[in-house]
């Protein structure tokens, strides 16, 4: 009996992964047993793929305990401790899943063969669907989130280049205004609203949320393009739309990354302005080139002393840039996560800090800073949690915190304000003489009464500070419907968000005061008080601003998947959403009221053999901007596809050409987002019957008053949804098993644009302010989206990988409600870009008076030899708004493209990337940019004065003008002038003189990265460390020469700035 039970005991010990060490003698019912288990044993290996090439980022783990596990490095290889009898784990994205028993052995090589299924990938598509790569029939682009890594605060800034299907361009460099601008596939509306549906876990987002994205935080990244792909967000996703998943945990033990940089920028091209000197000679000669006789503003001693530096108090010559602005800014990121958990609860926690800082070179004179610093803390916690084996929860938090100080304008402004300030009319600040050696403030210069604009006081008299803040909380449950439907599924959201702005203004007003007398024989001066009874020492307090919004969102979605008789696989989804967004301080009646979206969308596939896919999407929403007759709209979608390599036909040739799929779409989208936010309601009239601007005064002595009725706007019933009908055709290939190339060709054909109606006139008696709008324009839009990557490597020790991405979208009026232009066509939108801009085509300058008398008669004021001639189009003799013509190309690029290199030797990598684009126009704002024109302008809307102002001079502008030296009739300015009239009154209008090309090439980042070989980090128990030093913005190509083209006609604001940058990552 005992040794029965022995045996027993043993055969059940075994069968639970132990054995028992019983003696044959002993007792079953020993108190204490001794367990003996499985040794562990030390596993290296290489993986590689079919050609023998190593594989990096393959993860091996064992099965049933993802707690041990590794992935391989760069090399592919790879080192793991695990019990001997274990079952390992090689997966990869694009590759067979294998399952290898260990058997005590201490070296197992492993063939990774790719999935029979074009690589097996999955995709991102909408309302977070993973779908087989294979099975996608719309187009859709994915990125890996490490391509987005650059050392920057702002995530739209790498956009650019690095995503088909994506034109994007960033306009400044100021921290955080620095948003680059973008769009899906272009601009093909005229309408109210141009951007792309950015949802992150299936919120909606701003471009300002998405910028502050952190990039380790980001497990998916897709770009939603066609009728198909954005169809199930109905009105939503009519311009396309942007789609991120955050990182989740997963099972195994805890694992934490860590990652910091430190880095220096610097604008990547500064504005060089001429000298004091020749500023004052050459404004001198703006005067007399335009009247012999006139009085110049500099005296031959005042040039020559200002030239000596005789005494710079009383002879200026201020060099604002140097004074205003620092050569180099210091930046900090850093970012912690941390993931894990185990079978029933997973984590991912996430702290990211930021810190960028500009460029404003504040005086040590001053008792505050008001450089540009802003801080931004961000936190997230995604925790999911299996509640049983079929029910999963998961509740995820996030906050953003953005801490603001700075100018009380902005950086842009201070850089403008340089522009635009005299050298050598007063110096921007006087020293304390014994004589108000008592004074506690900054003793600044201005000019006569004090009305000129001294940029270093505007710029130091005061600092802004705003807090940005948005929070949110979502509760997801993921319910398997087995137990009703096989292949059914409910997944179910609610989600609250929160978002408050508030900003303060201090500020003081600064003591001016001017050189009284010079005694020239000493060279000594007294001071005057300009404004000693208006300056203040002490700060003044503004809450300028505050926003307050509250957003709730729910959602449920029903999907079905169920595959039959092997070759058929169908598959369905239902959503519900709503939305309710208030705003806590909204400006009129309108916006104050709740702004609310339903919707109902679906989608059914179905797929033959993996080869043929057929797909059907819709979407059905609710507007409260129409009326009720045209309240819903029902937006239809369709699409097929091939999957040509599937074939048995294509299998002599699949080592060449291992994938080729042809796809398909067509579909309609709705938007409702076509007014202002206080035109929400088009079927409602707006009326004031209490117009005091409109009433009567009557009676005996006029001593009666009735206010009077005005209408803002007229109701109309009939504005309905913009639509837009969507077609693509497109092709994924794959050679070699290591390059792919995606291609798409679409056509959009966009109706119902909302226009204000040109052809209603004003007599039969409506309000000339309120003219009514409808549905009447038409848009089209045509381009293609091209993407290769390549991926090899050539020995155990060497990679390189290669892509290229291409965009090309273009647009044009085909509806456009317009005057009749019988005798001048060209003036006509229809035909020609959204972005097109119309002016005069400049011939040249005029050479001398006597072409001026013979050439058609220009009406923009005075002018003579060296000013702009302009081409009579329509032939009447004379230059008219009838000779404006479509000039250059769109203001907005029409292509974009990127492309890069990355290589692998050993623990080392390098990677490269360019980025440019083309088909852009810009033109030069004559108006900030003609040298010495005076103007007066109001820097502050409250402002009780308005300031005085002198434009500088561009030392482009000095060293090629027209005079009567140089009486180039191509030179880069016509003939000088200091009167916005005369010369300049001709010469500022719309031309294609002051167009430029907006095209380049920039080397957009390169970064050099070295790894610590593992042997190293066992040392000091860190899982892997790399060191990396980039840079971004490091060098540029392009015609253009006077600053950055990326910024086109924003030039004289904040530069874009150049990057280099330090950093580290580590992982535990």
């Amino acid at each position: 009996m005992k040794q029965k039970l022995i045996v027993c005991l043993t055969v059940l010990l075994a069968a639970t992964g132990a054995l028992s060490a019983v003696p044959s003698h002993a007792s079953p019912f020993m108190k204490k047993p001794v367990i003996i288990l499985p040794a562990k044993i030390q596993v290296t290996g290489l993986v590689t793929d079919s050609t023998g090439s190593p594989l990096p980022g393959v993860t091996v783990y064992v099965q049933n305990d993802k707690s041990i596990g590794t992935t391989t490095d760069m090399n592919g290889k790879y080192i793991l401790e695990v019990p001997g009898d274990a079952t390992l784990v090689y997966s990869m994205i694009g590759f067979d899943e294998q399952h290898i028993l260990v058997k005590e052995r201490n070296t197992i090589n492993v063939i990774l063969k790719p999935s029979s299924n074009t690589l097996g990938e999955t995709v991102v598509t909408a309302f977070g669907v993973h779908q087989k790569k294979v099975d996608v029939v719309g187009a859709v682009t994915s990125i890996n989130p490490e391509e987005l890594k650059i050392p920057s605060s702002n995530l739209t800034t790498a956009l650019a280049g690095k995503l088909s299907g994506i034109i994007a361009y960033q306009r400044s460099g100021e921290p955080g205004a620095d948003n680059a601008n973008f769009f899906v596939r272009g601009v093909t509306t005229f309408g109210y609203n141009k951007d792309p549906l950015i949802l992150v876990d299936g919120i909606e987002m701003t471009a300002t949320d998405l910028a502050r994205l952190q990039v380790d935080d980001i497990a998916n990244f897709s770009i939603l393009k066609d009728a198909t792909a954005t169809a199930l967000y109905g009105a939503r996703g009519a311009n396309g739309v942007i789609l991120i998943n955050t990182k989740e945990g997963k099972e195994g033990k805890a694992h934490v990354e860590v990652r910091f940089e430190n880095s220096i920028s610097e604008p990547t091209k500064s504005i060089q302005l001429a000298d004091p000197v020749t500023y004052m000679k050459l404004d001198n000669e703006a005067v007399l080139t335009r009247n012999p006789l006139g009085v110049t503003p500099y005296t031959n001693s005042e040039i020559d002393n200002t030239a000596s530096s005789k005494n710079p108090y009383v002879y200026p010559a201020n060099d604002w840039q140097s004074m205003l602005f620092k050569q180099y800014a210091i930046n900090q990121r850093a970012n912690m996560n941390v993931s894990g958990g185990g079978t029933v609860a997973r984590y991912y926690l996430a702290a990211t800090f930021n810190q960028d800082n500009g460029v404003l070179n504040v005086p040590n004179e001053s008792n505050f800073n008001n450089n540009i610093n802003l801080k931004t803390y961000e936190l997230r916690s995604n925790v999911n949690i299996n509640i049983t084996k079929t029910t999963e929860v998961g509740v995820k938090l996030y906050g953003t915190f953005d801490d603001y100080n700075g100018p009380i304008y902005s950086g842009t402004q201070v850089y403008r304000n340089v522009m635009r300030t005299d050298p050598v009319l007063f110096p921007a600040y006087f020293p304390k003489d014994s004589a108000h050696a008592y004074l506690h403030h900054i003793l600044f210069g201005n000019y006569d009464l004090g009305e000129y604009l001294n940029p270093y006081a505007d710029m130091v008299k005061g600092y802004k500070e705003y807090s940005q803040t948005l929070m949110l909380a979502q509760f997801d449950l993921k319910q398997n419907l087995d137990f009703l439907v096989k292949g059914l599924t409910l997944d179910a959201m609610f989600n609250a968000t929160r978002y408050s702005y508030f900003s303060v203004v201090r500020q003081y007003v600064p003591f001016y005061y001017q050189v009284g007398f010079y005694n020239k024989e000493n060279n000594t001066y007294t001071l005057g008080p300009i404004n000693e009874a208006s300056g203040e020492e002490f700060l003044s307090y503004d809450e300028s601003g505050k926003t307050l919004k509250a957003t709730t969102y729910i959602q449920a979605i029903l999907n079905y998947h169920h595959s039959f008789n092997v070759n058929h696989n169908i598959s369905g989804l239902l959503v519900f959403l709503m939305q309710n967004q208030v705003d806590g301080n909204a400006g009129s009646l309108q916006e104050s009221l709740p702004h609310r979206n339903l919707g109902v969308s679906g989608r059914f596939t179905y797929a033959f053999k993996d080869t043929y896919f057929g797909e059907f999407d819709f979407g059905y929403n609710g507007s409260e901007r129409f009326d009720k007759q045209h309240r819903f709209g029902f937006f239809p979608s369709a699409g097929l596809a091939w999957q040509v390599s599937n074939e048995k036909f294509w299998q002599p040739i699949s080592s060449i050409v291992n994938n080729l799929k042809l796809r398909a779409t067509y579909g309609l989208i709705g938007n409702d987002n076509i007014g202002t936010a206080s035109e929400r309601f088009f079927y409602l009239s707006d009326v004031n019957m209490n117009d005091a601007g409109k009433g009567a005064t009557f009676g005996i002595d006029n001593g009666y008053h009735l206010n009077g009725i005005t209408v803002n706007r007229y109701s109309n019933s009939k504005i309905t949804w913009e639509t837009s009908y969507k077609t693509n055709v497109g092709f994924d290939l794959g050679l070699f098993n290591t390059v792919n190339i995606t291609a798409d060709f679409w056509k959009e054909h966009r109706t119902n644009i909302l226009m204000t109606r040109s052809y209603i006139p004003t007599t039969i008696g409506l309000n000339a302010n309120a003219i009514p709008q409808a549905n009447v324009g038409q848009a089209n839009g045509k381009g293609v989206d091209l993407s290769l990557d390549y991926s090899k490597f050539f020995t155990n020790t060497f990679w390189a990988k290669a892509m290229a991405n291409f965009t090309y979208a273009v647009t044009d009026f085909s509806v456009y409600e317009e005057p009749q232009y019988p005798d001048a066509p060209w003036k006509s939108h229809v035909g020609y870009p959204i972005d097109q801009q119309w002016g005069y085509i400049a011939e040249h300058l005029f050479i001398d008076q006597k072409e001026v008398e013979n050439s058609p008669q220009q009406s923009f004021g005075d002018y003579g030899a060296g000013d702009i001639k302009y081409r009579d189009i329509n032939g009447d003799g004379k230059i008219t708004t009838l000779d404006q013509v479509p000039i250059g190309y769109p203001t907005s690029p029409e292509i974009v493209y990127g492309f890069g290199v990355s290589l692998g030797f050993k623990s080392f990598d390098f990677s490269t990337f360019f980025q440019g684009l083309s088909r852009e126009s810009f033109w030069l704002d004559f108006n900030a940019i003609a040298p010495f024109v005076s103007y007066r302008y109001k820097d502050d809307p409250t402002a009780l004065n308005s300031l005085t102002l002198k434009n500088q001079l561009l030392g482009a502008i000095a060293n090629n003008h027209w005079s009567e030296s140089n009486q180039n009739e191509y030179a880069l300015w016509p003939r000088l002038s200091t009167s916005s009239s005369i010369g300049n009154g001709n010469n500022s209008q719309t031309s294609t003189w002051f167009m430029r090309n907006g095209s380049f090439l920039r080397l957009k980042d390169v970064q050099v990265g070295y790894t610590m070989p593992s042997r190293l980090t066992e040392r000091i128990k860190v899982k892997s460390v790399r060191f990396y030093l980039d840079g971004i913005n490091l060098l540029y190509w392009s015609p253009f020469k006077l600053w950055d083209p990326e910024m086109a006609g924003n030039g004289l604001g904040y530069p874009i700035q150049r990057v280099f940058n330090v950093g580290v990552q580590a992982s535990f």
